[in-house]
């Protein structure tokens, strides 16, 4: 399949990025391929590129937060197509990854063969997921809308918290006041529904599990 697509390849494992860059790269001759290893370097890489056609995601990657990462890159970019890869195949994470937005699923051990013929299932519109392993019948979530009402900031906010950083030293990473920070934190707070630090943590840690 020969294209023009803009792709992104998100994960931090060098070795199986790099097999992943070779693999989509055989798929889709012509194909623009990026590459980024976290979640504050692959938001600052969308802001850059407008016109994504399709972000392959890996869910454990830094700032990433697993499900919640996926939730909000589908808040904030409800019209990217976002693919999962990952190594959890669980009927369990797969059912997740779907009901929170993901336009696919590949799994991390799936072959050569599969990954193509994914790939290029998704670029034609169609998602993509392992046959039986999506279970239908999962609930709507609440805590997912919570957490998807955040701003990018304050989401980047929330995962320095659940990092343990102290007010001091998430003002120092952004370069923005204590000022700035509080007030972002009385934000997350009101949209979480909660009341303090601690329990924010719990809450981003809850939908992980």
């Amino acid at each position: 399949m020969e294209s023009n697509y803009t792709i992104i390849i998100a994960d931090d494992h060098p070795l199986f990025r790099n097999a992943l860059f070779q693999s989509v790269h055989m798929a889709i001759s012509g194909a623009n391929l990026l590459e980024t290893d976290s979640l504050n370097a692959l938001l600052e890489l969308l802001e850059k590129e407008p016109d994504v056609d399709l972000l392959l995601l890996d869910l454990k990657m830094p700032g990433a937060n697993g499900m919640s990462g996926l939730i909000q890159l589908r808040a904030d970019y409800p019209d990217l197509p976002i693919v999962v890869i990952s190594a959890s195949e669980e009927s369990s994470v797969v059912t997740q990854v779907k009901h929170y937005g993901a336009f696919g699923f590949i799994p991390k051990s799936s072959d050569m063969r599969t990954l193509i013929a994914a790939l290029n299932q998704v670029l034609e519109g169609e998602p993509y997921f392992p046959p039986g392993l999506v279970n239908e019948s999962i609930p709507t979530n609440d805590l997912a809308e919570r957490i998807a009402a955040l701003t990018p900031q304050q989401y980047k906010v929330l995962g320095m918290l659940s990092d343990g950083l102290l007010n001091k030293q998430i003002a120092y990473e952004l370069n923005v006041s204590e000022a700035t920070i509080k007030a972002h934190m009385t934000a997350i707070f009101r949209k979480l529904g909660v009341k303090n630090r601690t329990q924010a943590v719990i809450l981003l840690k809850e939908i992980n599990d």
